[in-house]
């Protein structure tokens, strides 16, 4: 059996193939990203799921991507978690942009892979290998246009009493806004990253106005000027994104990568469907 996994910070997507690269089953854990969890959460999240549990001394291959896997301690981290719940596997363990490149450049073409989901990435694959210039410092650091940036502008927004008060009103109604259930949140419960990217679907929801507009763009463009126009060559290749910041907001992304001569290549919400196919290969 071979598994293939996509995880975010606040998901993970699982596939099982059979040898002829037949589909067994899928599954969705907590997301597993060893900047946010730890040993003992992470093998939590895989009991959890029956289905993953019980066929874990049937896996021969297990192909990992994902988010805050882009150094080796962190992959050897993961790693080790892995021969260790599934003691038959050979595991492969790549930051998640890997998924990304796979699935959005199948024809594995030069370009620009972004990430724009509950974090943020991009990387440069040169057909084969990706590359980065800039080393990502996690969510409170980096992250930029990502699902808990945009939470944390929105809550700064309404605490600096910046939010016009239409938004506010409908805001308040949506979500807890007592300090206290923030602070616990943040500071109290793991994953605060993908606590504050919840806060995202309100600024999608709310895209068209004035003001969420210009949060939207802001952050678009800060992500552009600190990330894809690094690359000597970025307005020489297409430019691929993943994530669900992205895919609800490929409208405004297109407006902005035309702003900027760039050229914008296919965005998808998820990239496992996509890696199926590359897998089935291997």
């Amino acid at each position: 059996m071979k598994l293939l996994v996509d995880s975010g910070a606040t998901k993970a997507d699982w596939i099982a193939l059979d040898d002829n690269g037949n589909r067994l089953f899928t599954t969705q854990t907590l997301g597993l990203s060893p900047e946010v969890i730890g040993k003992e959460e992470a093998i939590e999240r895989l009991e959890a799921r029956f289905d993953i549990y019980n066929n874990r001394n049937d896996v021969t291959s297990l192909y990992f991507y994902g988010a805050g896997c882009g150094t080796d301690r962190m992959k050897k981290f993961m790693t080790d978690i892995f021969r260790e719940f599934f003691p038959k596997a050979e595991v492969s363990v790549k930051e998640d942009t890997y998924a990304a490149a796979y699935a959005t450049n199948p024809a594995k073409d030069k370009a620009i892979i972004c990430i724009l989901g509950t974090g943020s990435n991009c990387s440069y694959f040169d057909g084969e290998e990706l590359h980065q210039k800039v080393q990502s410092l996690g969510y409170i650091a980096m992250d930029d246009c990502s699902g808990n940036r945009f939470g944390r502008d929105l809550l700064r927004a309404y605490y600096f009493n910046k939010m016009p008060k239409h938004l506010s009103e409908i805001f308040e109604k949506e979500y807890d806004l007592d300090p206290d259930t923030i602070k616990h949140n943040l500071y109290k419960e793991p994953n605060p990253n993908a606590y504050l990217a919840t806060f995202a679907k309100f600024l999608i929801q709310h895209k068209d106005d004035t003001f969420i507009r210009s949060l939207i763009f802001d952050a678009m463009q800060v992500f552009i000027d600190n990330y894809i126009t690094q690359y000597e060559n970025a307005h020489e290749v297409p430019v691929h994104f993943v994530g669900s910041i992205a895919f609800y907001l490929k409208a405004e992304l297109a407006e902005i990568m035309a702003k900027n001569n760039l050229k914008l290549g296919n965005v998808l919400r998820r990239p496992i469907d996509g890696l199926i196919e590359y897998h089935k290969l291997d």
